[in-house]
């Protein structure tokens, strides 16, 4: 009675009011544009790099699945992209409660309702109109087929993301530790036949690799929470980026170490989703660019609350999902620097204090373990 009422409502607020409103950041202009450009036989991919207008960066594959939004006007467009994301949503928080063991009729699936739109990762992911939400319902249904043992299924979940956005690439890694093999014949197949269809109809396809390929490995210095990105907009010397960047890769080898040995045969569910969320901080916080909207695809991470043993139980946590999660706006009339330094920073200081509590959780739980065999082996 409490969480139901609130969370439609929130629900409501974000998507009709506050999506349809927009902002000055619009992800979906570019996809409509290019989407139009393809259908009429023009170049995609010729862009200006140069400004800091949001820009279309989607391979030939994302191309040719985004095609079908020109079909409609632009208004409309955006709109059902709006209303469809929603959905997928709602989807997203159901198939999460289930994962978790819990039922729809529980007062937990409102709960993370509520958790989601409470959060600045899908109310900014509506209001850009970006294509997150379909990229955490991949990650959702690969770490369940995976689960179920339905590898080809698994495959086809992440490969249909990755044939638009390769941010859930680094999952890879996880089937590959579970000695199977059949996730990575769909996962990777499906971006490469798509790219092949793709490719001789797109007018200026060789663009994408001499021209977008080099944007997308390059680090920029505005909206871009990553280490480098935050650091070149701060002028922070290289060398310490560096330290920074291998500092945190450091942090998840152990961690992911740690989690593969002690909870992969014992508690499945906590490892996947565990290992998910540190592969997936890793990478916003030490590749070319990090953006904050990303932090949806660390739900699952968030959800390990709910599970003994659980590194998501304490406070600095929490504080951690505050920063990067928080929808809340540091900007001040009183204190313009401090709250200009906050509002840049929530994010990657957000990121970086989630992944050291992860890690030191987990180096705790190690020294606990040696501490406890020498004793019994005295």
């Amino acid at each position: 009675m409490i969480l139901w009422p609130i969370s439609v409502m929130m629900i409501f607020h974000r998507s009709v009011f506050l999506a349809i409103n927009g902002a000055r950041t619009d992800d979906f202009t570019t996809v409509y544009n290019a989407s139009l450009n393809f259908l009429n036989r023009r170049p995609v991919y010729a862009e200006n790099y140069t400004t800091v207008d949001p820009h279309y960066l989607y391979p030939p594959s994302g191309t040719l699945l985004m095609a079908p939004l020109s079909i409609l006007n632009p208004q409309d467009a955006r709109w059902t992209f709006i209303a469809v994301s929603v959905i997928v949503l709602i989807v997203c928080a159901y198939l999460l409660t289930r994962m978790f063991g819990y039922s729809a009729n529980s007062w937990v699936f409102p709960a993370v309702l509520f958790f989601f739109f409470s959060t600045e990762t899908v109310a900014n992911t509506l209001i850009f109109t970006n294509f997150n939400a379909f990229v955490l319902l991949g990650l959702l249904a690969f770490l369940m087929l995976l689960r179920s043992d339905r590898d080809l299924w698994a495959g086809v979940a992440i490969g249909l993301t990755l044939a638009v956005k390769p941010v859930l690439a680094p999952l890879l890694l996880l089937p590959l530790l579970q000695r199977k093999w059949k996730p990575l014949v769909t996962a990777i197949g499906i971006p490469l036949v798509l790219n092949m269809l793709a490719w001789p109809l797109i007018v200026d396809a060789t663009d994408f690799i001499s021209r977008t390929a080099p944007y997308l490995f390059a680090t920029r210095d505005y909206y871009n929470s990553s280490i480098s990105g935050n650091g070149m907009y701060f002028g922070i010397d290289g060398w310490l980026i560096i330290l920074l960047r291998v500092m945190f890769t450091l942090m998840a080898v152990f961690s992911l170490w740690f989690l593969y040995r002690y909870y992969r045969e014992s508690n499945e569910l906590l490892w996947l989703t565990t290992s998910s969320g540190v592969l997936l901080c890793t990478l916003f916080l030490v590749s070319s660019l990090g953006q904050g909207y990303y932090s949806m695809l660390l739900f699952p991470l968030v959800m390990t609350v709910f599970l003994p043993g659980s590194v998501m139980r304490n406070w600095p946590a929490w504080l951690a999902v505050y920063g990067c999660m928080t929808f809340d706006v540091f900007a001040s009339t009183q204190w313009r620097a401090f709250g200009r330094y906050l509002e840049y920073n929530k994010v990657p200081m957000g990121w970086s204090l989630l992944m050291i509590v992860v890690f030191c959780v987990l180096l705790f739980r190690w020294l606990d373990l040696r501490a406890a065999a020498r004793v019994a082996a005295a």
